[in-house]
């Protein structure tokens, strides 16, 4: 396992820093390092580092959302209002629909196969938007309507919902049964996860106030209880939703209410702290990726990755109707709102895995969502956002 992470960490690092000097994403550069080690290629990687690659991911994302929360002023978002709330679930819907529409057409898949497909696809990765929304707001761009905020909240949230929706077609698809259960399901995790979230997040600052120590201590104390949130979804599963990712951030986001110079402080080291989770998560992100699965698919599995961005765009343009943001604010939003990763890299191999006779279709169009909308929106991010959002 240890040579598997050195490799992980250096080639990672080594190709992201080309990349980067070639005016493209690091991230890039790190899936591509993935792709390379991965068991479909050069097969460098230990099997014990792959038997725990979701967790590591999982890792990856809890610092991510974490230091979002310690940046995320509320105040802010409730600016924005309504748009806030849409963009947690409308652009996720009009991709879904999109995809329902075009994948039997362009690969032949039935009507629930084509629903599990856009639901595994039409999640935004908040490990690609968090980091660039995070710039945006440090260097004044934006933020006079709000829009990392909004971004920010949307992909956290869109997230669960999406989630939610894949695993009542998969119900489906096996012979269950979905009830109107599941989709009130949806609200309740969200709110509960908040309510979990703030509430850790107040007998927090109140201990760190009380209890004098180290910010690195206190670092790890939140790392352990984000953990802990994780679990506590898994365990309250059967018996009660809730949104473990949502209480994480939530739980950050409280702590900055209640003590600012304290969120301020474990932001930079959240910041020190994702240099390496950054490179894990992506190499291990392009560690599933197949390229066999990818050049067999064809040219239709990348339209239909392209048609549903399509249809995500118009959705977040409905969401922005009615709003101060100007014509090229929008247009920013429904570019921003494209990159895809870490829920495709987590749930995309879940139909193969449960046999499903679309399994194998499903995991190379989430795979190639991932090549095709990882760079393209955080190339134009990176490139645009000076040029579309006012400073």
């Amino acid at each position: 396992m240890l040579t598997s992470l050195a490799l992980i960490f250096l080639l990672g690092l080594l190709l992201g820093s080309i990349f980067k000097k070639l005016k493209l994403p690091a991230l890039l550069g790190m899936i591509v390092t993935g792709i390379l080690l991965s068991p479909h290629a050069l097969n460098l990687l230990d099997d014990s580092i792959l038997s725990i690659s979701a967790d590591l991911r999982q890792l990856a994302l809890v610092i991510i959302l974490t230091r979002a929360g310690l940046s995320l002023n509320l105040e802010d978002l409730k600016k924005v209002g309504r748009p806030a709330i849409l963009m947690c679930f409308v652009p996720a819907c009009f991709e879904i629909v999109g995809i329902v529409l075009l994948a039997p057409k362009l690969l032949g898949v039935t009507v629930i196969e084509a629903a599990i497909m856009g639901a595994v696809v039409a999640a935004v990765s908040p490990a690609v938007i968090v980091p660039r929304m995070l710039r945006l707001m440090e260097e004044g761009y934006g933020v006079k309507h709000s829009i990392p905020q909004l971004i920010l909240a949307g992909a956290s949230v869109d997230d669960v919902f999406v989630i939610v929706l894949f695993t009542s077609f998969i119900s489906l698809e096996t012979g269950g049964s979905v009830s109107i259960m599941d989709f009130i399901k949806i609200p309740i995790s969200i709110l509960i996860g908040i309510v979990v979230g703030a509430f850790g997040g107040k007998i927090l600052t109140i201990f760190f106030r009380k209890f004098h120590m180290r910010d690195s201590v206190k670092l790890l104390i939140i790392l352990s209880i984000s953990f802990l949130l994780i679990a506590c979804e898994e365990i309250l599963k059967p018996y009660v939703p809730m949104s473990g990712l949502i209480s994480i951030m939530v739980l950050a986001i409280a702590i900055y209410r209640s003590y600012e110079e304290l969120a301020n402080r474990l932001s930079q080291k959240y910041n020190r702290l994702w240099v390496a989770a950054e490179v894990l998560l992506f190499v291990l992100v392009g560690a599933t990726v197949d390229i066999e699965n990818v050049f067999q698919s064809g040219i239709y599995a990348a339209i239909l990755v392209v048609g549903g961005l399509i249809f995500r765009m118009v959705g977040v343009l409905v969401c922005l109707i009615k709003t101060k943001l100007t014509k090229k604010e929008k247009v920013f939003c429904m570019i921003a709102y494209t990159p895809k990763a870490t829920v495709q890299a987590a749930i995309g191999a879940v139909p193969l895995a449960m046999g499903l006779a679309c399994g194998n279709i499903v995991l190379t169009v989430a795979v190639l969502a991932i090549l095709i909308t990882a760079p393209f929106g955080a190339i134009l991010i990176d490139s645009l956002y000076k040029k579309l959002c006012e400073k």
